[in-house]
């Protein structure tokens, strides 16, 4: 595993964003890129109540995997990924990632294909309830 990759967990309490942000702290780094992402009140034009996330037994080493691709650009300093397990509210961080390198723009970039691929390859599904009593599953691949 890379020395840059400095906190990944998948864990069923809340994330917090000052963790995630004093994992990538480095003095070599020019520019330092955070994502969160939180639970939203709507999808599909219909109000959400609440969601959960699961996670595959095997999600952490996924994201490992990505974590080491985005690592693998010399110019990435520190990454951190975190995501949330379990019943969220609404406005609860759902996932965490922050990159940090040795200049902004790549910073943002690899920040940005962090997330993307999280989502696109580690396998954590969203049930969302939405206040007319349905309910949809969302993100399994």
């Amino acid at each position: 595993m890379s020395d840059a990759i400095r906190l990944l967990d998948i864990r069923d309490s809340p994330l917090s964003s000052d963790e995630v942000l004093a994992a990538v702290a480095d003095p070599t780094a020019g520019g330092t890129a955070i994502f969160i992402g939180t639970v939203r009140n709507h999808d599909h034009e219909q109000p959400v109540d609440k969601l959960a996330y699961e996670a595959h037994p095997d999600a952490l080493e996924h994201l490992r995997k990505v974590a080491q691709r985005i690592c693998d650009d010399p110019a990435v300093t520190a990454l951190a990924a975190v995501h949330r397990t379990g019943d969220l509210k609404i406005g609860d961080a759902a996932v965490i990632v922050a990159v940090a390198a040795s200049h902004r723009d790549v910073a943002f970039a690899a920040c940005r294909r962090l997330i993307d691929d999280l989502k696109a390859e580690v396998p954590i599904w969203k049930h969302q309830h939405f206040i007319d009593g349905g309910s949809e599953w969302v993100g399994a691949h």
